[in-house]
């Protein structure tokens, strides 16, 4: 690799998953302040959690069943991918999450069609959020992404080449809120010296405060 080329970060993410939204906008942060270049990917709690329904809470499980609010941004998503090429993705991501989570606008139809337009993204593509037409893709990139990690994490999952060409993966960071210039590089250094460490899998600790968007 040159000494100007960009380290390559897929980022698998879910536009419900408030979490994974602040993670993407540090990622943006990180790109400022390290030589990096984010290629966005979607995966779908909807499909992580299709086989486990009955354990979920009662709201989060009606989101998750067929036809809930968890299938259609990310159809949306996947299908503006397949029609309009990578480059769409992480528009749209940005204008779907900056409704869904800064806005607080909700996810609906309302806010879908909006995003659309912020996208710059053809008005019909609203018609994907109930169709399954592209779900073969949304499962193939939603596999990808967790075959990295395991079965027991969610959204997002970041995947960079590592010194030996094969892939450092992991689930987060969870953090909020997003870390900015220098706390940003900080975290992704320090992130990538653990994750990228021989045995290494978890560290943790209880979430003490809700999602801050700034």
């Amino acid at each position: 690799m040159s000494e100007t080329a960009k380290t390559p970060a897929d980022f698998w993410f879910d536009p419900l998953c408030p979490w994974a939204w602040l993670t993407s906008r540090w990622m943006l942060e990180v790109e400022k302040v390290r030589p990096v270049e984010v290629r966005w990917h979607v995966m779908s709690l909807a499909v992580l959690n299709e086989d486990k329904l009955d354990t979920l809470p009662e709201e989060y499980r009606e989101n998750m069943r067929p036809g809930g609010k968890a299938w259609g941004p990310v159809r949306v998503v996947v299908a503006a991918q397949q029609l309009h090429g990578d480059e769409a993705v992480g528009r749209l991501y940005t204008a779907l999450g900056t409704r869904f989570h800064n806005e607080g606008l909700g996810v609906n139809p309302e806010s879908i069609a909006a995003a659309l337009e912020d996208a710059g993204l053809p008005a019909d593509l609203i018609e994907y959020a109930g169709k399954d037409t592209y779900d073969t893709q949304l499962r193939a990139s939603h596999k990808e992404g967790i075959d990295l990690v395991g079965q027991e994490v969610g959204t997002p999952v970041i995947a960079v080449p590592g010194s030996d060409g094969e892939p450092i993966a992991f689930f987060g960071p969870v953090v909020t809120p997003a870390p900015k210039g220098e706390q940003a590089a900080k975290l992704w250094d320090g992130t990538l010296m653990v994750a990228s460490t021989p045995g290494f899998y978890e560290i943790k600790r209880t979430r003490a405060q809700p999602p801050v968007f700034d």
